[in-house]
């Protein structure tokens, strides 16, 4: 069960006699979120308390959706605060709000999106699209308001992933997402057929990039994740000349050649002042569907010690099984088909992971407010 965790010193706190706000305040900053390990008071959670008497009443919003596991934060955090001896009883209110985070450069917000997560690999083949997708599902699961850009324009698989066929309709000059499984969709796999190979230069590929998400009418997402293609070319340079992104997540597998590769995606983006959220490393084990029995047949620790090299989070290790594929065939990722499950678990603790780093990050307070002069007369 996720909860808060405390490390308040008996010899500190509880020395204190008199229950007043300053000596909630130190309570309350003694307990951490478990998804940053930062205390709620530092990170901004606290948004009002009142005393009364050995009576508490305190006031939190997070910063990344909750809705999966509000109910055990709660239990968690009142606990923590009960189990001082000056306290009777704790109420506690718990909600979150998506705000705008800082992108790179002098980028401005995308209207209707809030934040913009992007999704790369160094080298294909590591299950980047089957984590995108499952990340986003995930992040609509705690009650985010979440949209899917399929930006792999050579090899769109975000139609099939999620079940979804036909071309989408449009209002005026401005494309109308597809909905897939409560995601707002746009892929160029909508515009072509399935077989339809891309012989593209680069700069028409950078074109559809741009149109695809500047065209779409995407409405009120907290988060829009693309998908993109892997390496380094010329899509990634786009987005981080163009495209206002949050952050970014490397997929990788525990293989040394992978991560070669997604060490360089690490470095490219911090060339290009882009901020990247953490490391996801999938296929990290393998799952035998007859017997359960879970062995690390590509290797162990690789996703860890890169972390640990470019000081950045690892967000979650995924496994190889057979359902992940299987789901993704039937136009149904895990998170949808499974939502009991032990893999869809570890998709949504990877996706608060996620959104938790970006919640770190410092909010973009561009708002693209009108300009007020003042003529003096």
């Amino acid at each position: 069960m996720t909860g808060f965790t405390t490390n308040k010193s008996a010899d500190g706190l509880n020395r204190m006699s008199t229950l007043n706000e300053e000596y909630l305040r130190k309570l309350l900053s003694q307990i951490n979120d478990p998804h940053t390990g930062g205390d709620i008071v530092s990170l901004g959670w606290l948004r009002g308390l009142s005393i009364d008497g050995a009576n508490v009443s305190v006031n939190l919003r997070a910063a990344y959706p909750i809705d999966g596991i509000r109910e055990s934060l709660l239990r968690s955090i009142s606990a923590a605060l009960e189990a001082d001896a000056n306290i009777e009883s704790a109420s506690v209110s718990l909600d979150w709000r998506v705000v705008p985070h800082g992108v790179q450069g002098e980028l401005k917000p995308q209207d209707q999106i809030k934040n913009i997560i992007a999704v790369a690999s160094g080298k294909g083949g590591v299950g980047k699209s089957a984590t995108a997708v499952n990340l986003a599902l995930a992040l609509r699961a705690d009650g985010a308001r979440v949209g899917i850009l399929d930006a792999d324009i050579y090899g769109p698989s975000m139609p099939r992933m999620l079940g979804l066929s036909g071309q989408p309709e449009t209002d005026g000059n401005r494309i109308i997402p597809q909905l897939g499984h409560g995601l707002q969709v746009m892929s160029i796999g909508f515009l072509v057929e399935e077989d339809t190979p891309m012989i593209w230069r680069g700069p028409m590929v950078t074109s559809a990039l741009q149109q695809l998400l500047t065209e779409t009418n995407w409405q009120g997402l907290d988060y829009l994740v693309i998908d993109l293609p892997p390496g380094t070319g010329d899509i990634q340079l786009t987005l981080a000349q163009k495209v206002p992104v949050s952050g970014t997540v490397i997929v990788t597998t525990p293989q040394d050649i992978a991560l070669l590769d997604a060490r360089k995606a690490v470095q490219m983006f911090r060339k290009v002042d882009m901020t990247v959220l953490g490391i996801v490393e999938n296929m990290s084990t393998h799952i035998c569907s007859n017997c359960g029995h879970e062995e690390t047949i590509f290797g162990s620790g690789g996703g860890q010690s890169m972390s640990e090299e470019y000081d950045v989070p690892l967000l979650g290790k995924l496994p190889l099984a057979m359902q992940i594929r299987a789901d993704l065939d039937i136009g149904m990722p895990t998170v949808v088909s499974d939502p009991d499950s032990e893999l869809t678990a570890r998709y949504r603790e990877m996706a608060r992971n996620t959104a938790a780093q970006l919640a770190k990050r410092p909010r973009n307070l561009d708002l693209n407010l009108p300009q007020i002069n003042v003529l003096n007369t």
